[in-house]
């Protein structure tokens, strides 16, 4: 079956009316369905409204909170510690960005480690959040563990994923959204949803051999090998074992990891601290520049910096409306029958 194109402030709007019905309240239920939409527009549909079912799931089993007690626990003049009591993962840390702009605005940099989040969507949207104040933004989380380090044939680490943003003029950014893996896992939930096999590079089987069927996926491959193992275990130095709740040893040697439990760092840095914003952002102008007009191998039209191409998809689905694959819209239609709402298309 042929995916339906939805419009997107529709979907925004049922996918808040969803959160809302699952008990958080209004605010925090638009800034969930924000997060998520916003990923679907910029063709991110692994961390879109295909995860809303699971997310109502967790609600009911416990792992997050619609209803947190998010507070700050340690405040020095350009640090934050937020305990956020398993809060629904955007909820928290669109607050935590906020909070580490200004930090930044008077320190010259912000920088925060959340504790006890979930699921926090895709992480260049908080990276873009400072990116539009004339900062640079960073934003990084960490999970029990997903993937494989080489060699191993269990998980040992989470493919913790990192954004970084920057401003052009204009609006425009260069904005950095990558896994430590080959791809999300989200991905392979995308696959599933329209029927499709994946790379054998993407994961392996329960018994450690690449696999091209989701379905047998358990755990996923490092991106460039040790160098993304790496990184994501110095992710969770930086991250989990800074606010003392550590996640890899307690799900591979300890007691175990709760459902859904994640920790992240948050920062902002004001451009404005170093140099003059206006001479940076046209600095960044003329490096895209310079990297779009390098001489192009044969078959390549156009050369992309980081966060173009989803700029584009961007405005095309915000005119075309954003494509559903018969998975997700099964799991639409599932999660609408439970709180009796109309999903945001014609059947």
């Amino acid at each position: 079956m042929a995916d339906i194109h939805v419009d997107w402030k529709k979907l925004q709007e049922f996918t808040a009316a969803v959160f809302e019905q699952a008990g958080l309240p209004p605010g925090d239920a638009a800034v969930e369905a924000e997060v998520l939409v916003w990923a679907n527009l910029r063709g991110v549909d692994s961390h879109g409204v295909q995860r809303v079912n699971g997310y109502v799931h967790s609600v009911e089993a416990g792992h997050y909170n619609p209803r947190p007690d998010i507070r700050i626990e340690r405040e020095p003049p350009a640090t934050l510690l937020i305990e956020a009591d398993r809060a629904f993962g955007p909820v928290v840390t669109t607050f935590a960005m906020k909070q580490a702009i200004e930090k930044a605005r008077g320190a010259g940099i912000g920088w925060v480690l959340i504790r006890n989040t979930t699921h926090q969507g895709a992480m260049a949207y908080y990276a873009q959040m400072a990116a539009r104040e004339n900062m640079a933004g960073i934003a990084s989380v960490c999970n029990p563990p997903n993937m494989a380090p080489p060699g191993a044939r269990a998980p040992g680490v989470h493919n913790s994923p990192i954004a970084i943003a920057v401003p052009g003029s204009d609006g425009r950014t260069i904005s950095l959204d990558m896994a430590t893996s080959v791809a999300a896992f989200g991905k392979l939930d995308v696959a599933m949803d329209r029927g499709e096999s994946i790379p054998d590079t993407w994961a392996l089987d329960g018994d450690g051999h690449p696999t091209t069927d989701p379905h047998q996926a358990r755990f996923l491959q490092p991106a460039a090998g040790y160098k993304g193992y790496g990184l994501a275990l110095i992710f969770e130095c930086l991250s989990s074992l800074m606010v003392g709740n550590p996640l890899l040893t307690a799900a591979i040697s300890g007691p175990g990891a709760r459902p859904g439990a994640q920790n992240s760092f948050i920062g902002a840095i004001d451009i404005a601290a170093f140099t003059d914003p206006d001479v940076y952002r046209a600095q960044i102008d003329e490096l895209v520049s310079a990297m779009k007009g390098l001489p192009r191998v044969e078959g390549v039209d156009e050369l992309f910096v980081p966060g173009e191409p989803e700029e584009r998809v961007r405005l095309e689905r915000i005119e075309h409306g954003i494509p559903l694959p018969v998975g997700t819209r099964d799991k639409l239609i599932e999660v609408a029958a439970k709180f009796g709402l109309e999903v945001p298309w014609r059947e």
